[in-house]
């Protein structure tokens, strides 16, 4: 008996080696047909044996592509049209583009063999890739994914090159970005005005330029890195003064896993992330201090070589870990475009290793952590994105704006939320520009007019995200989010829970509140579809000289010290706070240029600042993170009194216990600790007593303050104890860089989008 069936297979299935498999599938179970890519995914006809049928969808479910994340898998049976023979036919577009873009691959174990085989047409070759491995969303101009479609144009495939693609037996079939060094795209060197061509040559130029002490400009995958020897003293001060980064932490790149292992105490959990097809830099505790990588930092940022061009150059004798940064100057977005890449980085590079292959987007690495809640994404970008991370209830398409800090958009295109990579701080112009190339670039990518969207921004008036979003053109609806409710609704939006009731806790460290107050320590109670109604928060503090105080720890401090009965003089032993502290105080005293905050990012500074850190910080979160480090180090202690009173935390007690410790010469390490324990169970005793007034017994975190796994993992055990469920981010950045999620998730459930669905569905039933 022939059977026949229409199947449509929708999630990361375009560039990813599944037509190909298909097409193997279906010969090897004597079956006819084609599969074609769609607007929506990929598309099936099968005819044949019901026994071969059944056995290609069993497979189909069971064993994809290793690339592959099938979403849905929906099978229609139909009626045999007499088809021959299985083929691969062009690809299907008409329909609305919703098909998953995927994330930009590490080149696989059977290339990087190809690379090192001399005998190889493919060996050294910087550009070499199959269905399983290589670039992605960072050279696709354009749905549906084909050739023509992408930055590799250009190079036409040789009869070598060809043969391979047209060759359903060989993994390079309908491998888009196939080349080799024949008919595709090489390396350049670029030194002191003089140009070395051949990739064999740049790179082995380059390798050497690395040993030696310079600092190479690298064209990678999704931008420019720039790169040095890590254990070159000399190399690294001179890269921090170039790129004007005084003491922030840099990646690093290890040749392979025993040279990380060397480096860092990585545990089963941390080893997968690094080996994971993301490639991510991921946190891990430092053996040692490598000497101006990660200043006064008990982390080390390290990644794994995910290119053919790393493990070119490690295997042309570059040292065995470098240092692996945005090509970049501090805040600035990635460069990605030579002619830009030359311009912003001559002043910080030595030499130039230029790739002739186009970039189609700048796509930063990507920041991961083995946390206490599992892994925890800091920064998403290469690997990640634009991945769909959510399914939302809704067939019209939202544009979600993000914040200013840590930007990153979402576009929900038939329900599918798409986050975009990382962006960056919007009050930086280059940010800014980006800002606006990644919304042009999604909504062209997909199709989608700004006339048709709902479009979500932040609630505060002067955010630059929310003046974009008064400025594009025509967007049909536009609705503000607060901050830190979409903090809440992101992490439920990840998990698909609309309706449940939880307790919601966003720490950071500003948020523009419903009162027009600075908030950043908010408990929330409710859900993504019933909104969520503000009920208690850290108690208020004045904030004096406004944003000024997040760069100063002692400036942060004047304000919620101000609330305490006595003080010592802070600028005597030990607390030596300088002058700027009782200029702050002055106008804390009049109210004069002071604001009301609930920032929790603000108490952290505070407390940084009584343990000594009383000087200006040079990267966000600087003081907060040194509050935590210190804390690390020291045994589980007793914690500082954080009594919840008329659903306020109050830290007036915890910061008098610090104070008088202090004085007392108690270790820094320790105050640090007790600190952190008496926050953690004096949140989770007021987390406890709400979820009985509330009926809710799951707790949901996000935020920026969040980050911090110290303080993360202490709540958790206090949560565990009481028989308290605890959330948290898992695909998006708990900071600022998931907050378009949340946006999304929440405009999908406004009373305009609702009104449009219930006026879509009373039209579709008079229509029927």
């Amino acid at each position: 008996m022939i059977n026949a069936c229409s199947i449509r297979v929708r999630g990361v299935v375009q560039g990813v080696g599944f037509r190909p498999f298909v097409f193997r599938l279906a010969q090897e179970n004597s079956l006819s047909g084609w599969v074609a890519n769609g607007a929506n995914g990929v598309e099936i006809f099968l005819e044949g044996a019901e026994r071969g049928v059944n056995a290609f969808l069993d497979i189909l479910r069971t064993q994809p592509p290793p690339a592959a994340r099938i979403a849905t898998i929906e099978v229609t049976a139909t009626s045999p049209v007499g088809l021959k023979n299985f083929t691969i036919r062009a690809s299907r577009t008409g329909e609305q583009l919703t098909a998953r873009i995927s994330p930009d691959l590490p080149v696989c174990d059977a290339c990087l063999a190809e690379l090192a085989d001399r005998d190889d047409p493919r060996f050294g070759y910087p550009y070499i890739n199959c269905t399983n491995c290589g670039p992605r969303y960072s050279v696709i101009q354009q749905l549906p994914y084909d050739r023509e479609n992408t930055t590799m144009r250009a190079w036409p495939l040789d009869q070598f090159c060809r043969e391979q693609y047209e060759n359903p037996g060989d993994r390079r079939f309908h491998a888009q970005p196939v080349a080799c060094p024949v008919c595709g795209p090489g390396y350049i060197l670029k030194y002191q005005g003089a140009i070395t061509r051949g990739s064999g040559e740049s790179i082995r130029r380059a390798a050497e330029l690395l040993g030696t002490g310079s600092i190479v400009a690298i064209k990678g995958i999704g931008g420019y890195h720039v790169a040095c020897d890590a254990r070159n003293e000399t190399a690294i001060e001179n890269l921090r003064m170039r790129k004007f980064r005084k003491e922030k932490p840099f990646a690093v790149m290890a040749k392979d896993l025993p040279a990380a292992y060397s480096l860092a105490y990585i545990n089963e959990d941390a080893s997968l992330l690094l080996r994971c097809t993301a490639r991510p830099i991921v946190l891990v505790p430092a053996k040692s201090e490598i000497p101006g990588v990660a200043p006064d930092n008990l982390e080390i940022g390290i990644m794994l070589p995910y290119a053919p061009l790393h493990h070119l150059l490690f295997a042309a004798g570059a040292p065995d870990v470098l240092v692996m940064t945005s090509g970049n100057r501090s805040s600035e977005p990635i460069a990605y475009e030579d002619q830009e890449a030359m311009r912003r980085l001559s002043g910080i590079a030595d030499a130039f290793l230029v790739g002739e292959r186009p970039i189609a987007r700048r796509v930063d690495d990507s920041v991961v952590r083995a946390g206490a809640c599992g892994p925890c994404v800091l920064r998403r970008s290469r690997g990640y994105a634009p991945s769909s991370v959510a399914t939302l209830p809704t067939t019209r398409p939202i544009l979600a704006l993000g914040a200013d800090l840590k930007n990153a958009v979402t576009l929900v295109v038939d329900g599918q939320a798409f986050v975009s990579q990382h962006i960056g701080d919007l009050d930086h112009f280059q940010s800014l520009s980006a800002f606006r190339e990644t919304i042009a670039d999604l909504l062209a990518m997909y199709g989608i007019s700004s006339k048709t969207l709902l479009l979500a921004h932040d609630a505060h008036p002067q955010y630059l995200s929310t003046q974009h979003a008064a400025a594009l053109p025509s967007a049909e609806v536009i609705i503000a989010v607060q901050h830190h409710r979409a903090h809440i609704a992101s992490v439920l939006a990840e998990r698909g829970q609309w309706h449940k009731t939880v307790l919601g806790v966003c720490f950071d460290g500003t948020g523009y509140g419903d009162d027009g107050t600075i908030w950043g320590g908010e408990i929330f109670v409710g859900s993504v579809a019933s909104g969520f109604e503000h009920v208690a928060h850290l108690r208020a503090a004045l904030l004096a000289g406004g944003d000024g105080a997040a760069r100063h720890p002692v400036q942060a401090a004047a304000g919620f010290l101000y609330q305490l009965d006595e003080l010592p003089d802070l600028q005597e032993a030990p607390f030596h706070f300088p002058p700027l502290y009782a200029q702050a105080v002055k106008l804390v005293r009049s109210n004069s240029r002071c604001f009301s905050t609930t920032s929790v990012g603000r108490l952290f500074d505070t407390v940084a600042a009584l343990l000594g850190f009383v000087r200006e910080i040079t990267f966000e979160g600087q003081a907060a993170i040194s509050v935590e480090q210190m804390a690390s180090q020291s045994p589980v202690l007793e914690g500082y009194e954080f009594p919840f009173a008329k659903n306020e935390l109050d830290f007036r007690p915890c910061l008098r216990r610090i104070i008088e410790d202090r004085l007392k010469n108690r270790a820094i390490s320790e105050i640090a600790r007790a600190f952190h324990a008496g926050f953690a169970a004096g949140l989770a005793a007021a987390l406890v007593r709400l979820s009985r007034e509330q009926h809710a017994d799951t707790v949901v975190v996000s935020g920026g303050v969040f980050q911090n796994e110290l303080l993360l993992s202490m709540l958790k055990d206090e949560l565990d104890i009481r028989a308290l469920h605890l959330w948290t981010n898992r695909l998006v950045p708990t900071n600022d860089g998931g907050i378009s999620l949340g946006q999304a998730a929440i405009a999908a459930f406004s009373r305009e989008n609702v009104s449009a669905r219930q006026e879509l569905a009373a039209e579709v039933a008079q229509q029927s």
